[in-house]
């Protein structure tokens, strides 16, 4: 069988979600998630406080627990990395989170954003519109609103699917 030209591709969507993956992960992801760091966290630190952005409960809390879960289908980590990237971001000078002892169990720590921590997410939000700006700017906003809506979609039905 020959190579696949762009024709193929296009009519193979699968493939074609496969294409992107280099530009959508690596060149946009990554760059995104540089401005996002703010100069001063890890990967792993943006990836926790966009977890805590989007997956703490109502009274603002995440069990450590979980943290660790998510963070580990994502990245090669161990439990005592994410200890060690919480405990960084509770100590002196970030002290954006604080661990503190889960009533349910005396063994491990929910992780709570602190007044810092909030402000230092609301900073990453907005450093994160001024980067994708100039990029959508050269789209009409009614490309971006389906576009948007099908990502949603696809993230939708991906999570879904794959049941996360």
């Amino acid at each position: 069988m020959g190579k696949a030209t762009q024709a193929d591709v296009r009519n193979d969507f699968p493939a074609e979600a496969t294409a992107l993956f280099l530009p959508i992960h690596y060149k946009i992801g990554m760059a995104l998630e540089d401005v996002l760091r703010c100069g001063q966290l890890s990967r792993k630190q943006v990836a926790i406080l966009w977890l805590m952005r989007t997956e703490r409960d109502t009274d603002g809390r995440m069990r450590r627990k979980d943290i660790e879960r998510l963070l580990a289908s994502w990245f090669e980590t161990s439990s005592p990395t994410i200890t060690r990237a919480l405990r960084d971001m509770a100590d002196a000078p970030l002290k954006l989170v604080r661990l503190v002892e889960d009533p349910d169990s005396g063994r491990e720590k929910q992780v709570i954003l602190t007044p810092k921590g909030e402000r230092l997410l609301h900073t990453m939000e907005e450093e994160g519109k001024k980067f994708l700006q100039p990029f959508l700017a050269q789209m009409p906003p009614a490309e971006s609103r389906e576009l948007f809506r099908l990502l949603r979609k696809g993230v939708g039905l991906f999570e879904k699917a794959t049941k996360r």
